[in-house]
């Protein structure tokens, strides 16, 4: 099996930080803040996940590669944005999450492209 390395490393280090943010969710925001970082979280560990998969897909294409990085990337930037909103006060960030969200959507279209028929190597 071929294993993209630093996308699987990468979508470790979002399945690390998701864990931290939920716990801070959970264990430490106040109610105001709480749903942000949970939301956060919450997508970031998914696309962490989704990427994780995506770096260890049999006969992996570029495009597989490119949808696990940017489900990655996306998880990561929704999540920071969030989190940048309501624990740095910068609402600000709220204008980059969006941003976070279409990465993570193209992501979820790529690996439907790429899993069609005409662009799959198996079944």
């Amino acid at each position: 099996m071929i294993v993209s390395r630093n996308l699987a490393a990468f979508a470790a280090l979002n399945g690390a930080l998701a864990v931290l943010i939920g716990a801070f969710a959970a264990h430490g925001a106040g109610a105001q803040i709480k749903t942000l970082l949970t939301t956060g979280g919450h997508y970031q560990m998914v696309h962490a996940v989704l990427a994780l998969v995506c770096a260890v897909w049999p006969g992996r294409s570029r495009l597989i590669v490119l949808a696990g990085w940017l489900a990655a990337a996306g998880g990561m930037v929704f999540s920071l944005a969030l989190s940048a909103v309501g624990l740095l006060s910068l609402p600000a960030m709220g204008a980059v999450a969006p941003v976070g969200g279409l990465l993570m959507i193209t992501s979820w279209l790529l690996l439907l492209f790429a899993a069609l028929p005409s662009h799959s190597t198996a079944d």
